[in-house]
């Protein structure tokens, strides 16, 4: 079988979905490898040790699409300006992509259908159920703890002011405000990270045990009146709420997120629309000057009027919507990714094959497109298909 590993296309994305060192995992495994010129350069990986690592270098991608068995990227497949063809149309039937899909992402749900047409059999990252026997595959969860840190270092960068108290020849200056909306993963990377840079930080979850965890990093607590028995769903991910719930959740958050320098956004519910917490009145009550981070954006993101992909100024207050923060820290990202990339091929295959065991947890999780038809369920959910 032969995997292929084609250079990243999105715009500023400097991720790879290999390494040197899992490439000679493969090779070790039985596989062929193909990797795209200056595919890792990015992230600071030369052609040179891919080559020594068992690779072939290929210098025509659509070459590396038509001779691969398994396409390995890190984001969705897009646009190619440079071949002016979607990377779809360079995919074959039968041919399998692991790779973040984001399938109930409205934005996607072209792309997805179209995947299914092709007969691609995609198998999206984002779907990795939490559990002990997945863990070491979790790029979600190594890649929300890059957003975490990255995502703070972004906001302190846009705003305009001081993190932290500072005292000077002019005065004191008080430290910002920081609220914190979703403590998983990413949440409490981004809080300990502000922590660090001397902000004052809130944070909120309708979790009971992410509130205590947000807590016992110094976080200030915003309940947002949820009851766990509403809130908290299997495996102690966040359910989905009910528009009535959700509009309580605003309520309570909305007098906090007005006195904010800085809010980040990191709620989601698993292989579902992330929900909708901050409404564009909420955004016209904030602070000129403030900033949010809407990590979320990947799967629809948390702030009603987040522009997916930019940087936006709107109502005076600067939104990021950029939907590869991880890719900000690419030599770091690309490791972990990388490495979460190859424990998932090397459970689904047998001698150097893909062997998919659809009544297997972790195959239905990240099973989005298979034998011509859309079956993952948060995407037929989003899409208003019934699953």
């Amino acid at each position: 079988m032969v995997i292929g590993i084609p250079k990243e296309i999105m715009e500023g994305e400097r991720r790879v979905s290999a390494t040197p060192e899992t490439v000679a995992k493969y090779k070790a495994d039985g596989f062929d490898v193909l990797v795209e010129k200056d595919a890792g350069a990015g992230a600071l990986f030369a052609d040179r040790e891919y080559e020594n690592a068992g690779a072939v270098i290929a210098y025509d991608v659509k070459e590396l699409y038509k001779k691969a068995d398994l396409i390995l990227k890190v984001k969705e497949p897009q646009f190619n300006k440079a071949e002016n063809l979607h990377e779809l149309d360079m995919m074959h039937e039968g041919q399998y992509i692991v790779t973040f899909i984001h399938p109930a992402s409205p934005a996607n749900h072209e792309m997805v259908r179209k995947m299914a047409e092709k007969g691609v059999i995609g198998l999206t990252l984002d779907g990795i159920p939490r559990i002990s026997r997945a863990q070491n595959m979790d790029a979600l969860t190594s890649m929300s703890t890059c957003a975490g840190y990255k995502g703070i270092l972004l906001a302190a960068n846009d705003i305009s002011k001081f993190v932290p108290q500072m005292f000077s020849a002019a005065g004191m200056f008080k430290p910002c405000n920081a609220l914190i909306i979703g403590a998983g993963v990413a949440g409490l990377q981004a809080i300990a990270t502000a922590k660090r840079l001397g902000a004052v930080v809130y944070a909120a979850d309708i979790r009971p045990d992410a509130v205590e965890q947000a807590k016992s990093l110094g976080a200030k607590i915003v309940d947002t009146g949820v009851p766990a028995e509403v809130a908290v769903g299997r495996g102690g991910y966040a359910n989905a709420l009910s528009e009535n719930w959700i509009a309580a959740e605003r309520d309570a958050l909305r007098g906090t997120i007005a006195q904010m320098d800085i809010v980040f956004c990191s709620a989601l519910v698993p292989s579902k629309l992330a929900p909708v917490i901050i409404t564009e009145d909420m955004v016209k009550a904030m602070r000129s000057g403030s900033v949010i981070v809407d990590i979320s954006i990947d799967q629809g993101g948390n702030c009603e009027i987040t522009v997916p992909g930019k940087t936006a100024v709107l109502h005076n207050v600067i939104i990021e919507g950029i939907k590869n923060i991880p890719g900000m820290l690419p030599e770091s990202s690309t490791r972990m990714i990388a490495s979460n990339i190859y424990n998932l091929v090397r459970y689904l295959s047998q001698n150097a094959s893909i062997k998919l065991d659809m009544s297997d947890e972790i195959v239905s999780g990240i099973l989005t497109t298979f034998d011509g038809s859309v079956v993952h369920k948060g995407a037929l959910e989003a899409m208003g298909v019934p699953a």
